[in-house]
């Protein structure tokens, strides 16, 4: 063999490698922060790494030496890559019978349309974006950083209003974040809110709650000329923002709540203290502790008072919870725990398990958990706002 011939060999060989061992990301969580970085493209970009994939196994035609191991090794990590979008699917085939056993029927697309599947393997091939123009920026509170992003509701008329609440760990990110399903929901019909709210370390527990509050005073104060039907809220909140939007609606709930959306937020914040995520990841405890001012051991109440599990009564508003088993920063057993005491307590809810799943799963709105969590999050709101 030539020795640029066997030098391709290895190349191809070494390539494939390491697509097999990005390709177990798919199934195990990963072990350092910028591998789980990693983790939400390979899951929500899927068939991005597919296409390398077989461009390399074809090349294969043309390489003699190590063929057959390096065809093995492409095979399994081609499965492995293929996995979430196969385990998508199977989930949609239950999804919508789940959801009514739950809810009873309701709305089942942002397109109206009763056929379209929760899942379709031709919306990984879209692209969707928002728009200049597509919100304006409002100030809601006395701070700097007191401002809300608005999404109008593209249908005409009274229409409900979706606040949405950003992650970043208490102490970073902003309304900015995944802005597609906004826009989303705007052109589907529904007023959205992105806030921003006061972040620590400098502002601590329970200002965030304070902002959510004086959200919806500034949203109902603006309601006629923001044509948000005031009877009709729904809080949506992600990572650290689902903890805002839990402990919110279920301790200090608002007239015209209808619901919260739990995407991968820390429902039980003694629990989550006492089993933290490796500190390869993210330095959890650490988190907590700038947000609520000290460890457990020195303000154990203000670990109770902002765990919105303990605040689950029977009076508490409908619930949608979404996270992924392959969650490494907030595991998914708070959403465990957040399902039976819901389930306890007889509130109407639908916790959505994804295998596959790590934290920040939707950056995609169109990958495997995107699709399906869009589609959920459009059915909830449609059921719980009528």
């Amino acid at each position: 063999m030539k020795p640029a011939l066997k030098t391709k060999s290895k190349i191809v060989l070494t390539l494939l490698v390491i697509l097999l061992l990005v390709s177990l990301l798919t199934v195990f969580g990963a072990p350092a922060y910028y591998l789980w970085l990693l983790a939400v493209l390979v899951t929500g970009f899927p068939l991005l790494f597919i296409g390398v994939t077989c461009i390399l196994l074809v090349s294969l035609f043309w390489i003699k030496k190590y063929r057959v191991i390096s065809a093995i090794i492409g095979v399994l990590a081609l499965i492995f890559f293929c996995s979430p979008v196969m385990r998508a699917y199977l989930v949609s085939k239950v999804i919508k019978t789940e959801f009514n056993a739950a809810f009873g029927l309701g709305s089942t697309h942002l397109t109206g349309d009763k056929s379209q599947p929760a899942f379709s393997f031709s919306g990984l091939f879209t692209t969707y974006g928002i728009k200049p123009g597509d919100y304006k920026t409002f100030a809601y509170g006395g701070g700097s950083t007191q401002t809300l992003d608005f999404y109008p509701s593209r249908v005409a008329g009274k229409r409900p209003c979706i606040i949405i609440v950003h992650g970043g760990s208490w102490s970073s990110g902003d309304s900015k974040q995944l802005p597609e399903l906004n826009s989303l929901l705007a052109h589907a019909g529904y007023n959205v809110a992105s806030i921003n709210y006061r972040l620590a370390p400098k502002f601590q527990a329970p200002l965030a709650i304070t902002d959510v509050e004086q959200a919806f005073i500034y949203l109902r104060k603006n309601a006629g000329t923001l044509s948000i039907d005031t009877n009709n809220f729904v809080l949506l909140g992600r990572s650290a923002g689902a903890q805002i939007a839990l402990l919110s609606a279920y301790k200090y709930p608002q007239n015209g709540l209808k619901g919260v959306i739990d995407f991968y937020g820390p429902a039980d914040m003694v629990w989550g203290y006492s089993a933290p995520a490796s500190k390869l990841i993210m330095d959890s405890r650490a988190v907590m502790e700038r947000y609520l001012g000290g460890t457990y051991k020195t303000v154990p109440d203000k670990y109770f008072a902002n765990s919105p599990i303990e605040f689950v009564n029977r009076q508490s508003v409908p619930t949608l919870i979404i996270h992924g088993d392959n969650d490494v920063l907030v595991s998914p057993v708070h959403s465990q725990k957040l399902n039976k005491k819901l389930r306890d307590n007889g509130i109407k809810h639908y916790y959505l398990n994804l295998p596959w799943a790590t934290h920040g799963f939707d950056y995609n709105i169109n990958g495997p958990g995107g699709q399906l969590s869009t589609y959920l999050v459009e059915r909830f709101i449609s059921t719980v706002c009528k």
